[in-house]
């Protein structure tokens, strides 16, 4: 057993590993409380982690003017700073909870009043808190609790509220984050639209912004918001009309769920006699040819990401089928309980979580890189248990290990349900979240190219282990001639043991890495791979790397592009792509029985 323990240097970067506490966890005798406790910042209304800003400061005062013109001047140049404090301010200043608190001396003073306490004689007082910072407001160094009769109500109009609302999105093209900027942005041009912000996105598109996807998108907007202006004759339907062919010339699929509402636009002005049939028929001949370039954008952009989808989830396959290939071809012992080896790399992950403190609003991404070995190792060590009391009993017995296999994955499943519930939530690390865009509209999560970077890395480790290292030749003797490999010496019951293990332990990686992009549940196993990763090594051919590689990533291609198929209004979906999938399977199987690529010389000789 030499083999299996990891160097001392292995446990010095890694102490979490000592003793299998992964294990330990999975089986429940290390309870999640064990966890570091961690008090995270709670979010509330105004952001409490900035210093107030001068300028802003300045500004706030006009509020309580109680002239319109002024206060609508002001909060416009509040909005170009780009604060983006502002925004929960404003949405405080529509609601009616900030005031003016004057001092004896008549000078204005903008606080804000979330919530009112009242004393022993029914008098209610009013916690007050700064306009920015949302701080508490202090007087000789306590928070001011004036009474409620004293503070000035500024609450502003219905059209003053409309800008106020307007305005909290366009604090965002001002704001230095290249995000919060684009998401203002493109916020311009969705309902309702905000007219007020056409001067600052015409700036924004004529080049006096530095990157071009803003510039794009602000175009978009500017279009979006011709688009939508309504109209009550045929001028004003024609000016649509030539927003909307600005937006098909832009590709932008934004404009595509709109064009329905259009066209009833014109429907009902033909209807009031308002247009001619002439007028109408020209209308529809354009939107037409402009709804053809839309869909075929958008049929584009779908196509690119099922592919991509497919690359990811076949990737994943591609994990769990590497242990189960190897064990079958060694062993001849069909696992159903793999599917559960993966359940345990993803719990495993969520432990190591757990442990860091790692949250949505306290970011530890270093436990992600941690995870990777825990789960490598949970799994592992779970496999030789599985390997020493129920597996090495059933060598070359397929149906007996399936059965029993799948006892010991009902068995597994059940445990993980006593001790964590049917849901957990695994965050993922922050460097995660988002995707690249390589085309318009055609985005590469950064989670799924991770994906297909840790499945490539996998391959190349397990390559190079059973073709570089003198376990693999070991290995690759036991497949070829068990008994031959024993009479020279070979100890096939530590091979058997290792190979097990590796096995294992690669699909725990494979639940490592799911955890990013999908659920982890006790029965995900079954439910999500199981019958997959068995598809992806009856059609690559049993102990081929190679087969297992390219029938993974075909079957997890063909899997996406399946799934999303309409016929006559039935959308295929995930049940019926892989009742497909197994009939397309099984007709492959008759064309070519050993798969796609055959065990060959005295392997494909035993076969």
């Amino acid at each position: 057993m030499s083999h299996l323990i990891p160097s001392p240097f292995f446990w010095k970067v890694f102490p979490l590993l000592n003793n299998f506490c992964s294990l330990l966890i999975f089986l429940g005798l290390i309870p999640v409380s064990f966890a570091q406790d961690k008090k995270v910042p709670v979010e509330t209304s105004i952001e409490t982690n900035t210093q107030p800003n001068i300028d802003l400061l300045s500004q706030l005062p006009i509020l309580a003017s109680g002239d319109d013109e002024l206060i609508t001047e002001a909060i416009t140049k509040l909005a170009k700073t780009g604060d983006t404090r502002l925004e929960s301010f404003f949405e405080l200043y529509r609601q009616g909870s900030v005031y003016n608190w004057p001092t004896e001396d008549g000078e204005i003073r903008i606080v804000v009043n979330l919530e009112t306490v009242m004393d022993d004689d029914f008098n209610e007082f009013a916690p007050l808190l700064e306009p920015l910072t949302g701080k508490p407001f202090l007087v000789d160094g306590k928070q001011a609790k004036p009474d409620l009769l004293d503070l000035e109500d500024i609450s502003p109009g219905r059209k003053l509220r409309s800008l106020v609302n307007s305005s909290k999105f366009l604090i965002r093209l001002f704001s230095p984050d290249y995000e919060t900027r684009i998401s203002g942005v493109k916020k311009c041009g969705d309902p309702p639209f905000m007219t007020e912000a056409m001067t600052s996105l015409q700036d924004i598109s004529n080049d006096k912004e530095e990157e071009e996807k803003i510039r794009w998108t602000a175009s978009e907007s500017i279009a979006l918001i011709g688009f939508g202006q309504k109209s009550e004759d045929f001028e004003g339907l024609t000016s649509r009309m030539d927003a909307l062919e600005k937006l098909s010339l832009l590709n932008s699929l934004r404009a595509l769920a709109r064009i329905d509402g259009f066209e009833k636009d014109v429907e009902a002005l033909e209807n009031s006699e308002k247009i001619n049939s002439k007028q109408s028929a020209t209308l529809y001949k354009r939107i037409s040819k402009v709804k053809k370039i839309l869909e075929s954008h958008k049929s584009s952009v779908e196509l690119a990401g099922n592919l991509f989808r497919g690359l990811s989830y076949g990737s994943v396959l591609i994990l769990i089928a590497l242990g189960l290939a190897i064990t079958f071809g060694l062993m001849g012992v069909i696992n159903m309980a793999h599917g559960e080896l993966v359940m345990i790399g993803a719990y495993a992950t969520y432990e190591v979580q757990m442990y860091f403190g790692h949250s949505p609003e306290n970011s530890v991404n270093e436990y992600y890189f941690f995870a990777l070995p825990i789960a490598f190792i949970a799994s592992a060590a779970v496999g030789l248990l599985m390997e020493k009391f129920v597996v090495r009993h059933l060598y070359n017995r397929p149906l007996e290990s399936l059965l029993a296999t799948w006892g010991v994955s009902l068995l597994l499943i059940q445990l993980v349900r006593l001790r964590y519930g049917d849901n957990i939530g695994v965050n993922a690390p922050t460097w995660a979240r988002g995707g690249y865009e390589i085309s318009q509209d055609v985005v590469l999560p950064f989670a799924r190219l991770y994906l297909l970077a840790l499945s490539a890395a996998c391959v190349a480790f397990i390559y190079f282990i059973i073709r570089k290292t003198r376990k693999g030749m070991l290995i690759r003797a036991t497949m070829q001639n068990r008994d031959m490999a024993s009479s020279l010496g070979v100890r096939t019951r530590n091979v058997d043991r290792f190979t097990f293990a590796l096995g294992s332990g690669i699909a725990g990686v494979a639940g490592y890495g799911w955890t990013i992009v999908g659920g982890v549940t006790p029965d995900m196993g079954t439910k999500l791979f199981i019958v997959d990763s068995f598809l992806v090594v009856v059609a690559g051919g049993v102990g081929e790397l190679a087969g297992v590689l390219c029938s993974g990533l075909g079957i997890g291609v063909i899997t996406k592009l399946i799934e999303p198929l309409e016929f006559g209004g039935f959308i295929i979906g995930p049940v019926w792509g892989k009742v497909i999938l197994l009939a397309l399977i099984v007709a492959f199987i008759q064309y070519k029985p050993a798969g796609l690529f055959a065990p060959k010389g005295r392997l494909g000789d035993k076969k």
